[in-house]
């Protein structure tokens, strides 16, 4: 299959939580507070400015969209008409910026974050991962997580599978009645999971780092590899089925399945995730590709 990447739009600063509906894509960009969508053949709009740093994208099922302020640790909703307020707060449970996100079928957005202060070059430690409910009650659902960052549900809408970018692993749970988590179990091991020590030693030892993800019909996640500069393609179990490396200077740090045919990957792209350069510099860039799988489940 050709594996060409096209350039969709560029000059952003960085990419994030990239999704599909509505026939366009709805992206963050970090340092420049915003989100916005972009149709396949490029018009580009501004719907939402974060002060606080946009990061996951998600909607509840009346419609209204929710947005991760990463900075102060909230989950915003975006009303029908365009008015926004603060939906969560989940600062009790953050240890670093709030970052990616999933909602379920009946609006329960399940949230990580980095669980230290990245940016910095803080020492790691491990993260909570939250859950706000619809009328947006907040609960701690997993602990000592790896930051807990790409995430998605299953079909069968019980099984959430969230990546942890500096364990190099998937983390499968089962979704109950209630929200509650249970039943966890590696879904995915794609290299060892490093001791946590010092931030160099840590990020040395990452050798797969799994960040923004999509699953497709086919049971298996794209990931975006935060060290790596590729997307990769993991079975369950942990073999990586394919990938697709980025240009020379690019990473990947998110993508997402849809397009017209369910079968386009979205890739966020940007030279590194470092904070200062990257509000900095407008360099990221966002590719397509047509994998010829479609997507499925959620995001």
């Amino acid at each position: 299959m050709d594996r060409t990447l096209t350039r969709l739009t560029d000059g952003g600063h960085f990419y994030e939580g990239p999704r599909w509906r509505d026939d366009r894509w709805y992206v963050s960009d970090f340092y420049a507070h915003e989100v916005f969508t972009i149709t396949p053949d490029g018009h580009r709009e501004t719907i939402m400015e974060v002060p606080g740093q946009p990061s996951g994208l998600g909607w509840l099922p009346d419609g209204s969209m929710l947005v991760v302020s990463m900075t102060d640790h909230t989950v915003l909703r975006r009303a029908l008409d365009g008015q926004v307020s603060v939906h969560a707060d989940i600062s009790e449970h953050c240890g670093g910026k709030a970052n990616d996100m999933v909602v379920d079928a009946s609006g329960r957005a399940f949230i990580g974050n980095f669980g230290f202060d990245l940016m910095a070059g803080a020492d790691p430690v491990t993260a909570t991962l939250v859950r706000v409910d619809p009328d947006g009650a907040v609960t701690a659902v997993a602990n000592d997580l790896y930051f807990p960052n790409g995430s998605v549900i299953l079909p069968d809408e019980v099984t959430l599978v969230v990546g942890e970018s500096i364990g190099c692993r998937y983390t499968a749970f089962t979704i109950g009645d209630d929200g509650s988590l249970t039943d966890r179990r590696v879904w995915a091991q794609l290299a060892p999971t490093p001791p946590l020590a010092t931030f160099e030693e840590t990020l040395a030892a990452t050798a797969v780092a799994p960040d923004g993800c999509t699953l497709d019909a086919e049971g298996q996640i794209w990931a975006a590899d935060a060290l790596g500069a590729r997307v990769i393609r993991v079975a369950e179990g942990g073999e990586i089925t394919d990938q697709i490396t980025m240009p020379e200077g690019l990473g990947a740090f998110a993508c997402q399945l849809g397009g017209p045919e369910g079968t386009t990957l979205l890739i966020c792209s940007a030279p590194d995730f470092a904070e200062q350069a990257r509000e900095a510099a407008r360099e990221a860039v966002l590719f397509t590709v047509d994998v010829g799988v479609m997507a499925a489940g959620r995001p």
